[in-house]
């Protein structure tokens, strides 16, 4: 079909390999119906084979690559970039290159996935030195997305700038945001607050040098209640933000389980209140934020948790799926080069959407 969109996955990726990968296209067809959607699952062909017949999918909408190569989750990524090629996450990444698939999905190793997507896709523009992971985080609002949040230990100013870009274009393409309001992660909300790349990148993202609607400095409170749709920051800041949040929401289900089930008053409280407490259950369930895409590569990658259930990857291949059918790619291409004329550097090179 000329309209339909076509997914490379990894299907060796992560703690479970087939079962999740195969059940996640599954539940991404039971959940968003798939229309005109088709996948390209790369590893043992016999076990996703046995998968697809468990969950009833077809060669219709699954082709698969057989390959008995697999990048271990422990591996080092200078090791995998050596010794990767020709793996179910390398052969994932060569389809999108080669413009047969319009995006890439794996739950595997997060260090060889960035080495070797950046490897085989190169970034988008020249200059910049690595992708950055996007969150999207849940708040009173909807969801924010927050990066850099583990890609990058420490970022410049032109970086954090370049984060905006991103992350306004990725937040228009996935939640259809039309004008994404962009926040830039500080101690406090006054201008001679934090250190100097922040009050630099501060500095250029308040001219017009750049179009995003950037709205100033937040905070860390400011994540979770949706005062802005983007957060930028550093992926040493981003990652222990986003892990903090993610032990203390453990931590606060724990009580309350705790709490609900401690005599039999509370266990008829937690029955009354059953509808209103999966409601809660679904809105912070990790699955239904799964995925992460790898930002500013020439193409489109996407991070799955490695312990994703199934339905959780299903999420990870919608966000694959609305950036690959998006202009996520040109809208940052494009901004990029406006950055660099407004700077008075020479305009970088962009590349094209896919290198073919």
């Amino acid at each position: 079909m000329a309209s339909s969109t076509l997914i490379s996955l990894d299907a060796m990726g992560g703690d479970h390999g087939p079962s999740v990968v195969v059940g996640g296209v599954k539940a991404y067809f039971s959940r968003y119906g798939g229309d005109g959607v088709r996948f390209l699952l790369h590893g043992d062909e016999a076990a996703i084979r046995a998968e697809m017949a468990r969950c009833g999918l077809s060669d219709d909408v699954c082709q698969v690559r057989h390959t008995d190569k697999v990048v271990a989750m422990d591996e080092k990524p200078a090791q995998a970039m050596r010794r990767g090629k020709g793996s179910s996450l390398w052969n994932a990444i060569e389809a999108v290159k080669a413009g047969e698939a319009q995006a890439a999905v794996s739950a595997g190793n997060t260090g060889a996935l960035m080495a070797i997507s950046k490897l085989i896709l190169r970034m988008a523009v020249d200059g910049l030195e690595r992708p950055a992971i996007v969150a999207s985080w849940p708040t009173k609002r909807g969801f924010t997305a927050v990066l850099d949040v583990g890609a990058n230990i420490g970022s410049d100013a032109r970086q954090l700038v370049e984060f905006a870009i991103m992350g306004e274009a990725f937040q228009s393409a996935v939640y259809g945001v039309e004008r994404p309001t962009v926040g830039l992660l500080n101690v406090g909300s006054e201008d001679m607050k934090g250190h100097e790349e922040v009050r630099e990148a501060h500095a250029v993202l308040r001219t017009d040098a750049v179009p995003v609607n950037y709205t100033g400095f937040v905070e860390g409170h400011d994540i979770a209640a949706g005062t802005v749709d983007v957060v930028v920051t550093d992926g040493f800041t981003g990652n222990i933000a986003l892990k903090t949040a993610e032990g203390t929401a453990r931590f606060i289900s724990g009580l309350l389980k705790e709490a609900l089930t401690s005599g039999p008053l509370a266990k008829l409280g937690a029955l009354i209140a059953m509808p209103a407490l999966k409601k809660m259950a679904r809105r912070i369930d990790p699955s239904s934020v799964n995925g992460g895409p790898l930002l500013g590569l020439n193409g489109i990658v996407v991070k799955s948790h490695g312990g994703a259930t199934a339905e959780g990857y299903g999420n990870a291949i919608r966000v694959a799926v609305e950036l690959a059918r998006s202009d996520y790619l040109t809208k940052v291409s494009a901004n990029f080069a406006r950055l660099a004329a407004a700077m008075d550097e020479p305009a970088p090179a962009v590349m094209g959407e896919t290198q073919k």
